[in-house]
């Protein structure tokens, strides 16, 4: 029976995504979405004395969550694009698998005090890591408003990208926007009538993109997985958008996030993964019904050649 995290995080698409992994017992592992620990709980459920885990996560909250399992398990307190700079420091060479739950976990939806959701009065941050970088707020007072534009429109997809940067603009010449009570006041206008909770989150979604890095990191992550996995290992990794889910199938059928695909003189495909099965894997309508953070969730899983 799966082990499913506590109230921190409902793991999804929980035993597909680590079936996926096609787990040996003995084999080396990496889950560099740690969060709740419900995958990393389930993968180390399956390994013997003789396997190891690797479970990366750049936000001090998902400490508290770290598992007891010996030597069979090591927390990397890090952003996942430093994945292999770890495994070198590990001595770690290859791997069996590696599983990624990207996107944005319900803890962080609903912590009222990190700016994650619209549903709650908060300080712009939105921080992944609470320890650097630039927060929400720094974004939408500092980009100029070609810059602010293009972030909504390529992370968020809103086709009034340009007006809402417009908006947000001149609404800093009076004041800086320092929560998200400030930015609903500003974007409500532009947002599409009978779709504001979809297109506020796509707001929200954007800038947190843009905080975190969180499609250089993705490029990042998949190009060191593709050289760290040994031929046969298994790469299985859930999307929850398209942006996300684009990259990650470019990936697997031309081994580069941008889709580029090239052939040997014989004509066939160099890329470094073979998908599994040849499809695409969803939720049950009744994990959807259950947590309803699964209703968007794409599994791909991939073989290295």
């Amino acid at each position: 029976m799966p082990v499913v995290a506590g109230t921190y995080h409902v793991p999804v698409l929980l035993k597909e995504s680590v079936d996926g992994l096609a787990i040996r017992p003995g084999g080396v592992y990496v889950d560099v979405t740690f969060g709740g620990g419900g995958h990393s709980r389930e993968i180390l459920s399956r390994l013997d004395d003789n396997g190891r885990l690797f479970s990366f996560d750049q936000d001090a909250d998902a400490e508290r969550n770290i598992v007891d399992a010996g030597k069979k398990f090591t927390f990397v307190r890090s952003n996942f694009r430093y994945l292999e700079n770890w495994m070198r420091y590990y001595g770690v060479e290859q791997i069996d698998g590696l599983l990624a739950d990207l996107g944005v976990s319900s803890h962080h939806l609903d912590d009222e005090s990190r700016g994650f959701s619209f549903r709650f009065e908060a300080p712009l941050d939105m921080r992944m890591n609470k320890r650097s970088g630039k927060t929400a707020a720094d974004i939408l007072n500092n980009y100029d408003e070609a810059r602010l534009a293009d972030v909504i429109y390529m992370y968020g997809e809103l086709r009034q990208s340009r007006r809402i940067a417009a908006a947000i603009v001149k609404a800093r010449s009076n004041a800086p926007l320092i929560t998200t009570g400030d930015l609903l006041k500003t974007a409500e206008p532009y947002v599409g009538r009978g779709r504001e909770k979809k297109d506020m989150a796509r707001l929200f979604q954007a800038l947190r993109i843009e905080v975190n890095h969180e499609m250089d990191a993705l490029r990042e992550m998949l190009s060191a997985a593709a050289r760290l996995l040994r031929p046969g290992g298994r790469l299985s990794v859930i999307t929850y958008h398209s942006i996300e889910d684009r990259i990650v199938k470019n990936m697997i059928k031309s081994g580069n996030a941008e889709g580029c695909v090239e052939q040997d003189f014989f004509g066939r495909r160099l890329t470094p993964f073979r998908p599994v099965d040849g499809r695409l894997i969803v939720p049950t309508d009744e994990e959807q019904t259950v947590n309803p953070r699964s209703r968007s969730a794409k599994l791909r899983v991939a073989e290295k050649i």
